[in-house]
């Protein structure tokens, strides 16, 4: 990641004194640990930002008892994740009212987070549909024109494009992942190569969707409340006993 695009979220740390200067995180918004770090930014005339921190945390799963349950809480959880849009707005009112900002540095903020939100809405219905919607939606008429020929090539050179992207972000996933566990079978392995299969569908179902829900809530005024996402801790390895010394 380039530090200069960083935001918080989620897992952060933020400095005691920082959060006296701004009154604490607000409450009356969802994207709480986002709208911290805009809150701050404003408050420091754009000097502040996020310092990457290369450390192991250890956070619960979002598993629910079925599978199902799980599905649905998934969902959620990325809705409540695009929701962050919400901060486009505060951005550019806050930017508006603070002349002692950088126009440069401004620019680039709200260009880096409305791009962001909108090409995790964009991207994968794109890369999903470009081959066969324009057929079907556009009927006898496209078919008939030049675009219609160009397509086939346009679209291959897109799918192409992302599918030595998807295959390289699954090799290095794969290639960062810790050496298997003796007490788990050789379906895990086969199963962690598997998923990034299912990766096109799983990107509409878990980012356009929710993202488009969370906008059109936005647009519409039908606000979301805050959500807790309810967690399982589960101990898929066991802990190793103590010895007792002596």
């Amino acid at each position: 990641e380039r530090p200069e695009k960083l935001a918080t979220f989620s897992s952060h740390a933020t400095p005691f004194v920082a959060l006296l200067k701004v009154g604490y995180w607000q409450r009356n918004v969802v994207s709480e640990d986002s709208r911290i770090f805009w809150n701050l930014f404003v408050r420091h005339d754009g000097e502040y930002r996020v310092v990457p921190v290369a450390y192991p945390v250890s956070m619960d799963a979002n598993a629910a008892p079925g599978f199902r349950q799980t599905v649905a809480n998934l969902y959620r959880q990325h809705r409540r994740w695009t929701y962050g849009v919400e901060n486009v707005a505060y951005i550019l009112f806050a930017f508006m009212h603070n002349r002692k900002i950088p126009r440069a540095l401004k620019v680039r903020a709200v260009l880096v987070q409305i791009e962001g939100f909108w090409s995790l809405v964009t991207h994968p219905l794109i890369l999903f549909a470009v081959g066969w919607m324009p057929l079907i939606v556009g009927g006898s008429a496209f078919g008939a024109s030049v675009l219609s020929y160009s397509l086939p090539v346009v679209a291959k050179f897109f799918l192409t494009a992302a599918m030595f992207g998807l295959v390289a972000s699954a090799a290095y996933s794969i290639l960062l992942v810790p050496k298997r566990p003796e007490e788990f079978g050789v379906l895990r392995s086969v199963a962690l190569v598997a998923q990034w299969l299912l990766v096109p569908l799983t990107l509409v179902a878990f980012s356009a969707i929710p993202g488009f829900e969370s906008q059109l809530r936005l647009m519409t005024g039908r606000y979301l409340g805050f959500w807790i996402t309810p967690k399982t801790r589960v101990q898929l390895i066991p802990k190793p006993a103590l010895k007792p010394h002596g």
